[in-house]
């Protein structure tokens, strides 16, 4: 072995040790080489780090900072539940859905259903049309119509039970993550073809790493080329962006100048400003009998929903965090949960304190189990007061209304901004 030979190894080993690499390490920056053994990455001894840029962007989503806030209900409890005081809690950054899920999204997951799953699971995927049947109300044309005629494609969907939501959630991280494994493999000049869940093992690419134990593609996260799960947001999750109090902060500290009662500012729930002035900010029913207002000047213009991005958005960009449908939260149901969970990502789970023993459902002295979720935000059919985003109500997991739907979030993974 010559001099040279020599040379170029040391060089290679101190290069490896010193960190060739400029700048600091980081989830985008690991350099080439292992800061704690020297070992290159990416050879047949290194471990396997793929390059990554950041989480790749959800299709539908908006990214919601994190903080601290106040969650607890701003209004009266007129309900006398006491179920939802005021207490400070922290939530890490997440995505949400901009706008309900709609009548063509859950026309899409059916038609991926239909192709990929049993007849049996496609049947149970089917919405509750007969949630719009009232015997003394003509909604008829509502239980033939509304999912499926075209007009009705961007109004939200309904009749959806908790579980059918949780579905969807599943389906949704799937197919995303299927087109953004099938994208790395094309852009690695392999190619893949199959199904709902990839019949077809990777050629190329490094989004995915072979096929699962039913035939499906892997997907390896460490690869960073997929999504964090789709699903239903938590409660507080849900109540911290309806808040949308970016903005609202003193300059130069921390302390918020105010608090909303509904997704916007002011106590009211008309527009103060500009050409829309006096008209409701939100789709709700403002009285008895009064759905929508007098014809020729009808204000929120709606007598059941309306479309997913009618009404101006918060100020996180979100459509529709009061009114229209109430929506579906992970949460099951409990009354103490504002002082049972942790004061950080608050979360109320199943199977932990607060047991449903504690509560007789069986004596019908009450409706309290481990199947009950909390459902949030008011709808078309709801007076004002359920526009407050700390109100909170809870249904049966699988029932369903026609005032009911809801949106997907998403963890924002390797990153507190």
């Amino acid at each position: 072995m010559n001099i040279s030979k020599y040379l170029g190894l040391a060089l290679v080993g101190a290069c490896a040790l010193s960190a060739c690499n400029k700048g600091p390490r980081s989830a985008t920056n690991p350099g080439k080489y292992s800061s704690t053994t020297g070992i290159e990455y990416n050879t047949d001894e290194g471990m396997k780090v793929s390059d990554y840029q950041g989480i790749p962007d959800g299709p539908g989503l908006v990214f919601i900072e994190g903080g601290r806030t106040v969650l607890g209900s701003a209004e009266e409890d007129v309900a006398m539940t006491h179920d939802n005081l005021e207490r400070t809690v922290t939530l890490a950054s997440f995505y949400m859905d901009e706008a309900e899920v709609a009548n063509i999204h859950w026309l899409e997951y059916l038609h991926y259903v239909r192709k990929d799953s049993a007849e049996e699971f496609y049947m149970s995927a089917l919405p509750d049309t007969t949630v719009w049947a009232r015997e003394l109300s003509f909604n008829d044309p509502y239980v033939d119509y509304y999912l499926r005629y075209p007009g009705f494609r961007y109004f939200p969907v309904v009749g959806v039970s908790w579980l059918q939501a949780n579905d969807y959630c599943t389906w949704r991280t799937a197919k995303v993550n299927e087109r953004l494994a099938s994208d790395a493999s094309d852009s690695g000049g392999g190619s893949r073809k199959g199904g709902l869940f990839g019949r077809k093992k990777n050629k190329g690419g490094d989004a995915a790493e072979g096929t699962s134990d039913d035939g499906g593609v892997k997907i390896a996260i460490e690869n960073g080329n997929t999504l964090p799960n789709y699903r239903l947001p938590t409660e507080a999750e849900w109540e911290y962006a309806a808040q949308a109090l970016i903005g609202t902060q003193e300059t130069g500290n921390e302390n918020q100048e105010n608090k909303r009662i509904y997704p916007w500012d002011g106590r009211q729930v008309r527009n103060p400003y500009g050409k829309k002035k006096g008209q409701f900010l939100a789709n709700f029913k403002r009285g008895r009998g009064d759905y929508a207002g007098i014809a020729g000047s009808l204000n929120d213009g709606a007598m059941i929903t309306e479309q997913v991005f009618s009404y101006p958005p918060n100020d996180y960009g979100l459509y529709n965090m009061a009114g229209n449908v109430n929506e579906w939260v992970q949460d099951i149901y409990r009354p103490l949960s504002y002082e049972d969970v942790e004061d950080l990502n608050p979360f109320r789970r199943n199977g932990y304190l607060d047991p449903s023993e504690k509560y007789d459902k069986k004596g019908y002295q009450s409706l309290i189990d481990d199947h009950v979720r909390v459902y949030k935000g008011g709808s078309w059919r709801d007076v004002a007061y359920w526009l407050s985003p700390g109100t909170r109500r809870f249904m049966a997991e699988d029932s369903a209304t026609a005032t009911i739907g809801f949106r997907c979030a998403m963890i924002n993974a390797g990153s507190n901004k």
